[in-house]
């Protein structure tokens, strides 16, 4: 067993069901799970009642927190780990979605699997460092020979709790789709892969690093056939989720419209996609009854809002969401369509946007707290994904749990509410990261292994990938 002492936070944020703020706070860790929370000064009364060891032995790590806030680890839900190979490809010009896809999909044909495998690990690291400990990633195509495996190898690598998605594309241009045929696949080859990474690396278990999704993209790029197989499929296997991309642009609308005359939500509910086992990315232009209908079917979102940002697709309705009862998390989404991995930032945008408003609602300061923006980013999270194991600091829930200084420059004058400094100011780099009990990052720096030589074959990886695309 192993035991660490994390104490003398300047405030620690449990988000259990009473939302408890504890000044001075401290937690203890063993191995993979937390046993003890609460003021720093009444953990030698705790220890000497309910473990007498430690008072003898002492801990095998004690880490000093003053001048931090501690909270759970960020959970996100929506990502394409591989788009960090292209970063600024049509964002720096404005493009919005389809058009941004359609120029995209060529040079994504070109992907393989060291691709898939390197990216992942600059994506994860990346967030990581922001306060990420969980991680839901939407891989929707596979050329190369690239599987899925490949990014699940890289997130074992950075050590993070990974929740990938096997994605699809099925319907090309041939039949109507956006994306070009040669990166969609045939169903039966999907459908049997997706079989495949369920029976291989899912784990259903409380605790678990690893459990896999079922992920058709979009309405505009696969089958109803393949939506409702994909479902068929997820249901037969315990705690794998649904996810695909929905809602996100007024272009979407028209397409389902004409394609199969319906708006997305209603068609997604033609083909068996709604309940807890679902969850949606983006989510951005429903209307109130389709509000209503995602709190009442207990189907998920995961807002992007930068992403949503940098595309123009619009300001995604989350105050609505919320006040019903939907389960919101957020997703820092495709690194092209954000160019940036930074979680803390994501929830710092989510808080901004629904203050500033959108047609019909004017903007208004006290829409949206810095408070319910750290919530999505832990408990909402970890409930869209069907976790009641993350998101929480209390003893018996996973040890996942993020530092971030506060005594710094960015946060000097912010002592008066510590906690709504991590998104009122500027986005910080974590200074601690413990992942299922494992310390991943320590004073700043990534630990498990040398980010240079990463970065320089991602580099590599990517220039290569876009000369072979003709970009």
């Amino acid at each position: 067993m192993t035991t660490r002492l994390v104490k003398n936070a300047e405030i620690l944020v449990t988000m259990n069901a009473a939302r408890r703020e504890i000044k001075d706070g401290a937690l203890l860790v063993e191995d993979h799970r937390i046993e003890w929370v609460g003021p720093t000064q009444d953990f030698e009364v705790w220890a000497a009642a309910n473990r007498p060891d430690l008072i003898q032995t002492g801990c095998d790590q004690v880490i000093e927190a003053g001048g931090c806030v501690v909270l759970p680890g960020l959970v996100n839900c929506h990502h394409h780990l591989y788009q960090t190979l292209t970063r600024t490809i049509g964002t720096g010009s404005g493009k919005i979605l389809f058009d941004w896809l359609k120029f995209l999909y060529p040079i994504w044909a070109e992907l393989t699997p060291e691709g898939v495998y390197t990216s992942a690990k600059v994506g994860l690291v990346e967030l990581v460092l922001s306060g990420c400990t969980t991680v839901a990633d939407h891989l929707y195509l596979y050329p190369n020979g690239s599987k899925i495996d490949d990014e699940i190898s890289a997130a074992q690598d950075v050590g993070v709790r990974f929740h990938p998605t096997r994605g699809s594309m099925s319907l090309g241009q041939s039949q109507g789709g956006l994306p070009p045929d040669r990166v969609c696949d045939t169903e039966p080859n999907i459908i049997k892969d997706s079989i495949r990474a369920i029976e291989t690396f899912h784990d259903p278990n409380p605790f678990s690093m690893l459990r896999i999704g079922l992920a058709p993209c979009s309405p505009f790029s696969v089958t109803e056939n393949l939506m409702r197989e994909s479902a068929e499929i997820a249901r037969q296997y315990p705690l794998v989720n649904l996810h695909t991309h929905l809602a996100e642009t007024k272009d979407e609308d028209r397409f389902c419209l004409e394609m199969f005359g319906r708006r997305p939500i209603d068609y997604a509910e033609s083909v068996g996609w709604a309940g807890e086992d679902v969850w949606f990315a983006h989510m951005v232009h429903p209307n109130p009854a389709e509000i209503e209908w995602l709190a009442r079917t207990r189907s998920g979102v995961c807002h992007c809002p930068s992403s949503n940002m940098i595309l123009a697709s619009g300001i995604a309705p989350i105050r609505a969401m919320v006040d019903q009862n939907v389960r919101v998390g957020l997703g820092v989404d495709g690194s092209a369509s954000n160019d940036g991995n930074h979680m803390l930032g994501e929830a710092r945008q989510a808080m901004l946007l629904q203050r500033v408003g959108w047609p019909g609602f004017e903007s208004r300061a006290d829409r949206f707290t810095a408070r319910e923006a750290l919530e999505l980013a832990t408990l909402g999270g970890a409930a869209v994904l069907r976790r009641d194991d993350i998101g929480v600091l209390e003893a018996g829930k996973a040890a996942d749990l993020v530092a971030f200084r506060v005594d710094d420059l960015a946060h000097a004058g912010s002592l008066a509410d510590p906690m709504a400094a991590l998104v009122t100011c500027a986005p910080a780099q974590v200074w601690l990261s413990i992942i299922n009990g494992r310390v991943i990052v320590a004073d700043g720096q990534f630990l498990p292994f040398e980010l240079p030589p990463v970065i320089e074959r991602h580099n590599q990886l990517s220039r290569s990938m876009l000369e072979r695309a003709g970009v």
